[in-house]
């Protein structure tokens, strides 16, 4: 069973138990049995996203982000330069560096990405919804 990759949005759902998320996503999330990895990058879009007014309603998220990810169990994912080289080297139009990064991760780490976001079909990078 393959770990899995919460995209950022996938993460934010989770933790404000939006309906966004898909059931099956839902359901991927919770399986005990199943690796549930966090990436960094995610931490740097959401602290962004926040500043630039993108995102309201989730100070506590911000200042308890660390606790929050461990309390459900899920694994923070740090950004190697591995990591780094792979999302700077995709070849394809895609100017969102926060995607690049996770694309990469999820390839080179072999996660299946979490996200509902058709645009990771291009890095071809396993995907679930």
């Amino acid at each position: 069973m393959n770990g899995l990759l919460l995209d950022t949005h996938a993460l934010l759902w989770w933790f404000t138990d939006d309906p966004r998320l898909s059931a099956n996503a839902r359901a991927a999330i919770a399986d005990e049995h199943r690796p549930i990895l966090v990436s960094a990058a995610s931490a740097w879009e959401i602290a962004t996203k926040h500043r630039l007014g993108k995102l309201e309603g989730i100070p506590e998220i911000l200042s308890l982000y660390g606790e929050l990810i461990v309390a459900d169990g899920f694994t923070h994912l740090p950004v190697s330069w591995l990591h780094g080289l792979r999302a700077g080297s995709y070849a394809i139009d895609h100017r969102d560096p926060f995607d690049r990064m996770l694309a990469a991760q999820a390839e080179i780490e072999r996660l299946v990405l979490v996200t509902r976001d058709p645009a990771f079909r291009k890095f071809g990078c396993p995907t679930l919804w």
